[in-house]
């Protein structure tokens, strides 16, 4: 049987946890799987994946539309082996989504249980309810304050290293340009300032490493404008053009990120809890090596970037 590594993705209803694994999965093979890995989900991720791809092609059916898929209703795994080409997979993956509904206090120990399992956390964040309006909607949809409580729970006295990841998704009209992209990446550290704050306390600065990368989901489809409907924000979005297609950007960035954590688990010696991720690291010549290929090409500019952490994720040690 295979390793074992789980991902938390944490968000409220609806902010499009789904749609970022739906767009890496199905972007894996023309960006990662070039470097000879293999992504395979087990059928029932391979199912509801399916599915949540032809929901994301047909958000560019109209000009407008409100873009984004359904939020889920109960807990789901996401399960996927990765491994040389042809081959048995030599890890498994299983990225853990909730409905939003679960942040909420009555569901905690639920979150909590699955945080603490977890070497990696995947934040996915509402981009326009964070920069539209001075970020008025921010606090309804995305919810930082009652994620830095989870974290405070799951995270103290934390013993092993953790990896988080910050996803800004729907996110196009904000990546136009450098200076945009830097608008963006500044807001993130504005508004997720505390949360930022209490990784970089003395107990924490040298165990979690924190990155940004936006994932454009659809590519082609670009904020438009907010109706508020009874104290409600509708979000509505455009195609950049009526020929535009389904076109993701970056989606394949949060894996090239956990991969290359990983990999700097593997290398250094000092965290011996983490002997299994140096066993399957160290009996699979071929993946450690595919890993440290795909984590060269991590991206660090343009709204992406290392908050904290750089010594976690250097590979070239």
């Amino acid at each position: 049987m295979p390793s074992e590594l789980k991902i938390t993705m944490l968000g409220h209803r609806g902010v499009g946890k789904t749609s970022i694994l739906t767009a890496m999965y199905e972007q894996f093979e023309s960006t990662i799987g070039a470097t000879g890995l293999q992504l395979t989900p087990d059928p029932e991720s391979s199912a509801l994946l399916s599915k949540r791809l032809g929901e994301l092609k047909a958000l560019l059916n109209d000009f407008e539309a409100t873009g984004g898929l359904e939020g889920t209703e109960e807990p789901q795994s996401f399960t996927f082996g990765l491994g040389k080409i042809g081959a048995k997979p030599s890890l498994q993956l299983i990225f853990q989504d909730f409905p939003g509904g679960y942040l909420d206090q009555k569901d905690g120990e639920f979150v909590q249980k699955v945080m603490t399992e977890c070497a990696a956390v995947l934040i996915a964040i509402d981009t326009p309810a964070l920069m539209e309006k001075k970020g008025q909607w921010h606090d309804l949809m995305n919810r930082p304050k009652q994620i830095l409580d989870f974290f405070k729970r799951t995270y103290a006295d934390l013993k092993e290293p953790r990896l988080v990841i910050l996803v800004p998704i729907r996110c196009e009209k904000y990546l136009q340009n450098e200076q945009d992209a830097k608008k963006l990446l500044e807001r993130i550290k504005d508004k997720y300032s505390d949360l930022l704050r209490f990784f970089s306390s003395e107990n924490l600065i040298t165990k979690v490493a924190c990155v940004v990368t936006p994932v454009q989901t659809v590519g082609t489809v670009v904020f438009s404008n907010i109706k508020e409907i009874d104290g409600t924000p509708h979000f509505y979005f455009r195609k950049i053009n009526h020929e535009a297609e389904y076109s993701p950007q970056d989606s394949e960035q949060p894996l090239r990120y956990l991969l290359c954590f990983l990999l700097k688990l593997h290398i250094d010696s000092r965290w011996g809890l983490f002997n299994r991720v140096r066993y399957w690291l160290g009996w699979d010549q071929y993946l450690k090596e595919a890993a440290r290929k795909s984590a060269e090409k991590c991206k660090y500019t343009n709204g992406f970037a290392i908050l904290q952490g750089q010594d976690r994720l250097d590979i070239k040690k």
